[in-house]
């Protein structure tokens, strides 16, 4: 467990909000790209689903940057640590917007996602053990509101700015946002946050256990379900909706609303009864994706299902990452950070299927599909990992008994 050596001086939340602040910016670049779209197709001279392997770009560069960035910052004192993954995130979006072609801005891109997975997984953490252990998942619940509140406010005006003054003009405002959040994590964290202590192999051996790789897995299938669909929001609400690009963004401010809600009913869920949160959400998400494809030919129909399927999308978020943290308790730091690469090689995959499909000739229409699919085999890794769950209690009771 990290050892925060104090927090006096500050406010209970600030530490945390300071964290929010950065995440929110970091939220914006992951997800603005999805309505820009086609806007960055048309001035690079490419087509749409390979400017969705800009999102794939990103996701691989946080699943395989994060661990990398995880050792590298091991040692670190926690604040240090992450007032340089903030600079990283600073230089990749200047990258991003003044990047001259395809290439370059995939380069840029995946620059800017290797301090993703690193400073989710660190903040989580560091989040989370500033509060009373009854509401860790609610901590990391408001870290991640900024993520929530990208989707709200980042990525729909994003979008608009984008559509006005062209796509480069939003990542110069994400830079702007990155200073901001740098300067506030300098102010508000902690002084003192010590690195942890432990051997790096044996942290890494923890990693092993089967419950920690079913967690994981299942943050990459929900990851897998929300963005085999969510890539393509745009040209699918453009195409089989019907809607002009500016009332995209609207809907995209309604699924930010969603994502929000739905980010704190998780982590009141979460410090309730973890795995059987998680269950329910799936089963949700499963039924919601499937409606998708019936509504999403009329617009308020459509609409509606967007903003339900926000909610229950991110109410995964922070109990799936508490999950890892709880089960890697050895390594929380190390299984944290690899978790947010977890969702991240999810966000790749999905986004990959998802353009496989269409150009394989699935239709926009039917892509929700895809997504329920995925969101059925998460469910039965969740029922399966929280079956195993149930048999290590009763083995664990009866020898009590036994004893």
């Amino acid at each position: 467990m990290i050892d925060i050596a104090t927090t006096r001086g500050f406010p209970g939340n600030l530490p945390i909000l300071a964290l929010a602040l950065a995440s929110f910016g970091i939220g914006t670049t992951e997800f603005v790209i999805m309505g820009l779209l086609p806007d960055v197709a048309l001035d690079l001279g490419v087509s749409i689903p390979d400017a969705g392997l800009l999102v794939t770009g990103y996701a691989l560069g946080v699943t395989f940057g994060a661990p990398f960035l995880a050792i590298a910052t091991a040692r670190m004192e926690r604040r240090r640590a992450l007032l340089l993954l903030i600079s990283i995130f600073i230089l990749g979006n200047f990258l991003c917007a003044v990047a001259p072609d395809y290439w370059t801005l995939m380069a840029a891109r995946v620059v800017t996602a290797f301090c993703h997975g690193a400073f989710f997984g660190l903040g989580a953490v560091v989040a989370s053990n500033l509060v009373a252990p009854h509401k860790r998942v609610q901590a990391i619940a408001l870290m991640f509101s900024g993520l929530t509140l990208a989707n709200v406010l980042g990525v729909p005006f994003g979008t608009a700015l984008g559509q006005e003054l062209g796509w480069r003009s939003t990542f110069w405002a994400v830079v702007a946002i990155g200073v901001i959040a740098a300067a506030a994590l300098y102010v508000a964290l902690p002084r003192r946050i010590a690195a942890s202590t432990g051997s790096l192999w044996a942290e890494a051996r923890s990693l092993g256990k089967v419950q920690v790789l079913f967690a994981m897995l299942i943050s990459v299938l929900a990851s897998a379900s929300l963005f085999s669909v969510f890539t393509y929001i745009t040209p699918m609400l453009q195409e089989i909706t019907g809607i002009t690009p500016r009332q995209v963004t609207y809907v995209l401010l309604l699924f930010g609303v969603g994502l929000t809600v739905g980010n704190y009913i998780g982590g009141r869920l979460g410090d309730w009864r973890l795995m059987p949160a998680i269950i329910i959400a799936f089963v949700l998400l499963i039924v919601i994706l499937a409606m998708f494809t019936a509504t999403l030919t009329e617009m308020i129909p459509a609409v509606i299902t967007v903003m339900l399927w926000g909610v229950v999308a991110f109410a995964l978020v922070s109990p799936l990452q508490m999950r890892v943290v709880n089960e890697a308790s050895e390594a929380p730091n190390l299984a944290s950070t690899l978790n947010q690469g977890a969702f991240n090689l999810g966000n790749a995959g999905g986004a990959w299927f998802g353009g496989l499909a269409i150009t394989h000739g699935v239709s926009y229409q039917h892509i929700p599909w895809l997504g329920a699919g995925i969101a059925v085999l998460a469910l039965l890794f969740t029922v399966w990992s929280h079956l195993l769950d149930r048999g290590d209690e009763v083995f664990a009771e009866s020898g009590a008994n036994a004893c």
